[in-house]
């Protein structure tokens, strides 16, 4: 291998590309985000991620330590375990220990958030991206639109842009999301395929008012709930920590980074709510269903009355309460498996090989699993300790293994959220319960509960 550093350029400023340019950037290779947005601050909208141990251990590696206590700090605690119930909001089974509960407090078992193995972290996608971008001033090219990708004979590889501007870098990866361009080129053959659910989202800001009527059950933690039609997910998020009480406590470390506390926490202060997503068979709804609901919010309010009638009046008054201007509609689809390949100076993480439906939000934790894994191939290249070669084959071969397991299951999941048999639901819910009853078979189904 040539004694050359490394050459690393990232396309796509998204959650995986920029967790992959931190990690590069901390361990020293040199590294390149090409993105296709004109400013940083160009995304200010969405839905929070729920951030599971897998991202967390991805994003602790990853960060400087101190922005990894700032990403903690001004996350909100979605809760242990989830649980799941019917329509009538009557329990059927709780699935992982809650660490708020007063045994597990007792006995040390409550999590430590800044333990990135065990913690799960409600983040703003706004203060996330912010963080992601933190420090990366002279690595990120924003207004770069990536059109394609040319490999010459010396190994290297070179990116054009919209703007006639091109890059040389011994490493190009893919990291532009669902549409990858970069993926296009690579791998023409890749499919998708599209799943016949159609889901709605929303959010119910936690007021003095909203925090009077809301049922504790949805205020505490993760809910499914698992109606004789239909499904509905629920998630509370709660900051942990006021952004000026951050800034003080953590001020320094972040100034050691040569950042500004005051601005990187400017727009960190994200109004409490509770999440939901409803998602039902495609088929079930009118034709025109989509093209209504995305120009009248008041579509999806009705279509969400007709559906829940005979609900419990609380989840129906979260469903059609919920502000207008968050409502959110969306298909899904999921990539389809590619066949092994050759390994060359081209990668790809996230979205851009394995998207999937937006379900508990497994692809997004998938993604910082990924660039965590690129970034010690990547790395390990850069030293000499592996051929690029080998260490890019590494790892496309577990990317690509765990990376469409996690498309399996979302979409096993996804099909039987939107199973229209009535037997079939009604087995779930039946099985659900006897497993919640029976505490032996719980653990033995689902793990510890």
């Amino acid at each position: 291998m040539s004694s050359r550093r490394l050459r690393v350029a990232v396309i796509g400023g998204g959650i995986g590309g920029l967790c992959l340019a931190q990690g590069l950037r901390r361990a020293g290779v040199n590294v390149t985000v090409y993105e296709r947005d004109l400013t940083a601050d160009s995304r200010l909208q969405g839905f929070r991620l729920n951030i599971e141990p897998t991202g967390s251990v991805a994003l602790h590696a990853c960060l400087p330590p101190a922005l990894w206590e700032v990403l903690v700090a001004t996350a909100g605690d979605a809760g242990a375990g989830i649980s799941f119930l019917d329509e009538r909001m009557r329990p059927l089974i709780r699935i992982g220990q809650d660490d708020r509960d007063p045994l597990a407090l007792a006995t040390g078992r409550g999590r430590d958030p800044l333990d990135p193995t065990t913690g799960e972290h409600a983040v703003s996608r706004v203060t996330l991206r912010k963080l992601l971008l933190a420090g990366l001033d002279d690595v990120v090219r924003f207004g770069k639109e990536f059109t394609g990708f040319a490999r010459a004979d010396d190994g290297t590889v070179t990116a054009t842009f919209a703007d006639g501007t091109t890059a040389t870098a011994d490493v190009l990866v893919g990291a532009d999301g669902a549409n990858s361009r970069v993926w296009a080129q690579l791998h023409p053959e890749a499919g998708r395929t599209t799943l016949p659910a159609t889901a709605v989202a929303g959010k119910l800001f936690l007021t003095e008012e909203s925090r009077r009527w809301l049922p504790e059950q949805l205020l505490t933690g993760k809910n499914v709930f698992w109606p004789r039609r239909d499904f509905l997910f629920t998630a509370i998020f709660r900051r942990r920590e006021d952004p000026a009480a951050i800034a003080t406590r953590l001020g320094d470390r972040v100034r050691e980074l040569g950042l500004d506390p005051e601005q990187l926490l400017a727009d960190a202060h994200d109004d409490d709510y509770v999440l939901w997503a409803f998602i039902a068979h495609r088929d079930s709804l009118p034709a025109d269903f989509v093209v209504r609901a995305q120009a009248d919010p008041a579509v999806v309010r009705e279509m969400l009355a007709r559906r829940t009638a005979g609900w419990h009046p609380d989840l129906r008054r979260l469903l059609t309460g919920s502000t207008p201007d968050t409502l959110y509609q969306t298909e899904f689809s999921a990539a389809e498996p590619l066949k092994p390949w050759e390994s060359g100076n081209v990668t790809g993480l996230g979205d851009a090989v394995h998207h999937m439906p937006p379900v508990g939000g497994l692809g997004g934790n998938t993604a910082l699993r990924d660039a965590h894994r690129l970034c010690a191939a990547l790395t390990a290249a850069d030293r000499g300790e592996e051929p690029l070669a080998r260490a890019l084959h590494a790892y496309e071969a577990d990317m690509l293994r765990y990376g469409f397991e996690t498309v399996r299951e979302v979409v096993r999941n996804t099909d039987g959220a939107i199973v229209r048999s009535p037997l079939k639901r009604s087995a779930a819910r039946w099985f659900f319960r006897a497993c919640g009853a029976v505490p032996p078979l719980g653990r033995a189904v689902f793990g510890e509960s």
